[in-house]
C-alpha cells in the first residue's frame, strides 16, 4: 500500500455503500483521483466540512497497486467556497470549474492546471463571476493546447492584427478549427470583435488577481466568455451543462 499526502480539490460526492461517500478529487500530483472515505455519512471526525465540493484541501490517502479506488484517510481544509457568499451565479462558476476539472483527459497531470484552479477559485464571489470564469477557461484551452491562434485567418492567410492598422475581429465556429476573416467565415459561425480579441490577448498577459477589479463591459465579458466557453467545448469534445446554467 502505497501513502500518499498532497493537495486536493474536491470535485463531488456521491452515496457509497451504508455510510460511505465516494469522492473525485482533483490532485496538485497525480490529477484526477477517485477514493473512499469510510463512514463519512456516519462520522464527520475525520473529513468535517472538507467534502463538499470545490473545497481546496491537504489530503492524505492510501492507494493498492491495481486497484482504481483509493482510501482517503483525512482532509485538512485549506480553503472552503462556504466561507463566502453563495448565489446562483457563483454557485454556477464553482459548477463550471469541477466540471472542467472532471473531464479533462486521461492522464492531464499538470501543477499549472491546478494553480490556476486554486487562483480562480479564490476571485470567484457574488458580483465577481463572468471574467474569472472566462479567464479560467481560457487559460484551460491555452494549457492543454487548444487555444487557436487570433492573428491569421486559417482560410486565406489574412493578417488579421493589422487590418486597416487598428487589428480587426474574427469569427470562429464551434466545429472548425482556427478563425477565420469575415469574407471566409463559415456557416454558424460567432464574431468576436477587435475589443474581444484584445480582451484575450490582456488575459494572456496577466494573473486572474489583475482583473478581479475591473469593471468589464457587459457585452465584452458575454462575448469573450462565449468564445472561451467554446473552444474549451471544442477541445473537450462535449458541451459543459453548467457553462449554459451561466448564460
Amino acid at each position: 500500500m502505497i501513502q500518499r499526502q498532497g493537495e486536493a480539490i474536491v470535485l463531488r460526492t456521491w452515496p457509497f455503500h451504508e455510510a460511505d461517500l465516494l469522492v473525485s478529487l482533483f490532485t496538485r500530483e497525480q490529477g484526477r483521483v477517485k477514493g473512499v472515505a469510510r463512514h463519512a455519512m456516519r462520522s464527520r471526525r475525520r473529513f468535517g466540512g472538507a467534502l463538499e465540493p470545490m473545497t481546496h484541501v491537504r489530503a492524505t490517502y492510501s492507494e493498492r497497486p491495481k486497484q482504481e479506488l483509493v482510501r482517503l484517510d483525512s482532509f485538512e481544509i485549506v480553503t472552503s467556497p462556504l466561507t463566502r457568499a453563495i448565489d446562483y451565479e457563483r454557485t454556477a462558476g464553482l459548477e463550471l470549474i469541477a466540471e472542467v476539472l472532471e473531464e479533462l483527459p486521461e492522464g492531464a497531470v499538470d501543477d499549472a492546471v491546478f494553480r490556476l484552479a486554486v487562483a480562480v477559485l479564490e476571485e470567484l464571489q457574488v458580483g465577481r463571476v463572468g471574467v474569472p470564469v472566462t479567464y479560467f477557461c481560457l487559460w484551460m484551452s491555452r494549457l492543454l493546447g487548444w487555444m487557436p491562434e487570433l492573428g491569421h485567418c486559417v482560410v486565406c492567410g489574412l493578417d488579421l492584427t493589422a487590418r486597416d492598422g487598428r487589428g480587426g475581429g474574427v469569427w470562429y465556429s464551434a466545429t472548425s478549427d482556427g478563425v477565420t476573416c469575415e469574407d471566409d467565415r463559415r456557416g454558424g459561425s460567432w464574431g468576436l470583435s477587435a475589443e474581444g480579441v484584445a480582451g484575450v490577448g490582456r488575459m494572456f498577459k496577466g494573473t486572474v488577481s489583475d482583473f478581479a477589479g475591473e469593471e468589464w463591459p457587459k457585452v465584452r465579458v458575454l462575448e469573450v466568455k462565449r468564445f472561451a466557453v467554446e473552444v474549451l467545448e471544442r477541445g473537450l469534445e462535449r458541451r459543459l451543462m453548467s457553462a449554459r446554467a451561466l448564460r
